[in-house]
């Protein structure tokens, strides 16, 4: 739920609103165009996994059922064509995204097939690109794609600029070998974990088209799902790449802090939100993981590490690791039975595995933090200083601010005059609150000295109603703001963890919900270790298609 990710700095054309850049008012804005980094620009033709055996299917439409890693090695081993790759995407795309809204901004099918035999002429001469070579892609329409207009579900004529040069995850996929086909859809400036604006409209969910697909990320996790992309990139501040995942069945990972670096104007304090990939399986979430990391010199607190091996999971066994299981915290947060039911029945799984299981009702406190009663004061303010602090150019002419949803209003509003009943932030409440949150930092860090993981849901209720804004109620208590009903997610952001989506199974009605497993600090590996290990064990992907494309599925899927 996130103002997350990433546009493009000012681009020569940009418009100028008083002197602000339109495309400045967001957070980490991706400045691109230049060379990239050590790893950037680098395409590695076949990364180490274990690449699957692939025959070509006698159906091409069975393409769209193919993970990524399959797609990847029969387009590299020339089983089938990128323009018949492309032809089917554009097919199964036309009869199941008009009932979702997931994909917006669709490029012309002839633009899209002429770059597809483009990248076929390139195998033809022994070109080829990397695993995502003549892949169909479509960025979170936060992201910019040189090219394409990067609406931020706000910008519409006249102000809606063409981008020049791409933001730094789309220059790597691109180096990999995708192809672009549009946008995948976002909320308002990518606020709320509810995927509706005016530009595009709702997207809906891939198991029930009258619930919300969760936000931010919310058109990538039910493209996704219904297999309309083979994987895609998301972003997550506030949940999401961990809501729309978990409410649509599919995984998604919040990366450590630098391990997918983002540009942009302010690279110091801007640590909050962080793209990442999403997935139906753990091989897949590791690759296009792998091609979005990597140190880049003009991101300083870039990771420099060799992202190469994220990708080599094994058959790895979780037997002897231990997790903490926090639920809803002891009773704090205001959760749906039934999230607890099946989240439960899901953390049974995990001993099944082998793992020891401790049920830990309160957040640990550490110095300056005081466990469960300062988790939401600590996140309001890092909240409002990073997103009011980004919106402010944007809130301060007239027509623009006529224009924000409340959601945006409440974040600039409670930075510089205050909010639920607390005065205007001050540079010591933003000192103070960076104090605390180092200090949770602190105390979760002792926690991993006794756990491997700590595991809680990835929402606290079930997909609500695509009409409403957001749940103001959960359990007959009434949620301040329009993110409190996610505060579940704020833990894994405030410590700059590493935090794994996987799905966790389904409400009595058919509804998805998933677990988010948060790691050591910069120990993404080992969450990708636990989601090939937990897709052995739960194989709610494979086994629970939304009914949307369950009786188009070849038998195999």
């Amino acid at each position: 739920m996130t103002m997350d990710e990433t546009t493009a700095s000012p681009q020569p054309e940009d418009r100028r609103l008083g002197g602000v850049s339109r495309r400045s008012v967001v957070v980490g804005a991706s400045a691109v165009g230049m060379a990239v980094g050590a790893w950037g620009s680098v395409a590695a033709a076949a990364p180490d996994v274990s690449w699957p055996s692939v025959s070509r299917p006698k159906d091409l439409g069975h393409i769209v059922w193919w993970s990524a890693a399959e797609l990847s090695v029969a387009i590299r081993r020339r089983k089938v064509s990128c323009v018949e790759v492309m032809t089917a995407y554009l097919d199964h795309i036309e009869t199941v995204n008009p009932q979702v809204n997931a994909i917006v901004a669709l490029r012309p099918r002839r633009e899209l097939l002429d770059e597809a035999k483009e990248k076929d002429r390139l195998l033809t001469r022994g070109e080829y690109q990397g695993w995502m070579h003549g892949f169909p892609q479509a960025p979170k329409d936060l992201a910019d794609v040189r090219g394409m207009k990067t609406t931020l579900g706000f910008f519409r004529p006249p102000f809606d600029a063409v981008a020049t040069a791409d933001a730094l995850i789309v220059e790597r996929m691109r180096a990999a070998g995708a192809i672009f086909i549009g946008k995948t859809n976002t909320p308002e400036f990518g606020l709320g974990s509810h995927t509706y604006n005016k530009v595009f409209g709702t997207t809906y969910n891939a198991y029930d088209q009258t619930k919300s697909a969760g936000g931010s990320s919310g058109g990538a996790a039910v493209a996704v799902a219904l297999r309309m992309l083979p994987v895609a990139d998301g972003s997550d501040f506030f949940g999401s790449l961990r809501n729309p995942p978990g409410w649509n069945n599919v995984m998604g990972l919040r990366p450590s802090f630098g391990r997918v670096p983002s540009l942009g104007e302010e690279q110091f304090v801007q640590q909050g939100g962080i793209e990442g990939p999403i997935a139906r399986d753990a091989r897949d979430l590791a690759l296009l993981l792998g091609t979005m990391s990597g140190y880049d010199v003009r991101a300083p607190l870039s990771i420099e590490r060799d992202p190469a091996p994220l990708t080599r999971l094994g058959h790895t066994r979780l037997s002897g690791r231990k997790v903490a299981w926090m639920g809803d915290l002891g009773g704090y947060l205001p959760m749906a039975p039934e999230v607890l039911e099946v989240t439960g029945r899901a953390v049974q799984l995990l001993r099944d595995l082998g793992m020891g299981v401790t049920k830990v009702d309160a957040l640990p406190s550490y110095g300056a933090f005081r466990g469960n009663e300062d988790l939401w004061p600590t996140w309001l303010i890092f909240r409002h200083w990073l997103i009011g602090g980004s919106l402010k150019p944007l809130y301060d002419i007239p027509q623009f601010r006529r224009e924000m949803k409340p959601e945006a209003i409440y974040e600039v509003e409670g930075l510089i005059s205050g909010a639920d009943g607390n005065p205007a932030l001050t540079g010591l409440d933003s000192w103070e609150g960076s104090v605390k949150r180092t200090a949770m930092y602190q105390a979760f860090r002792q926690l991993f000295e006794t756990y491997d993981y700590v595991v809680l849901p990835t929402a606290q209720i079930f997909p609500f109603d695509a009409d409403r804004d957001w749940p103001h109620e959960i359990e007959g208590v009434e949620m301040s703001s329009y993110h409190r009903w996610m505060e579940v997610t704020a833990i894994g952001t405030l410590i700059g963890a590493p935090t794994l989506a996987v799905p966790a199974g389904f409400s009595s009605d058919g509804l998805p919900i998933g677990l988010q497993v948060i790691g050591r600090n910069h120990d993404d590996f080992s969450l990708m270790e636990f989601a090939a290990a937990w897709e052995r064990r739960a194989r709610f992907v494979r086994d629970d298609l939304p009914p949307l494309i369950s009786a188009a599925a070849p038998r195999h899927a």
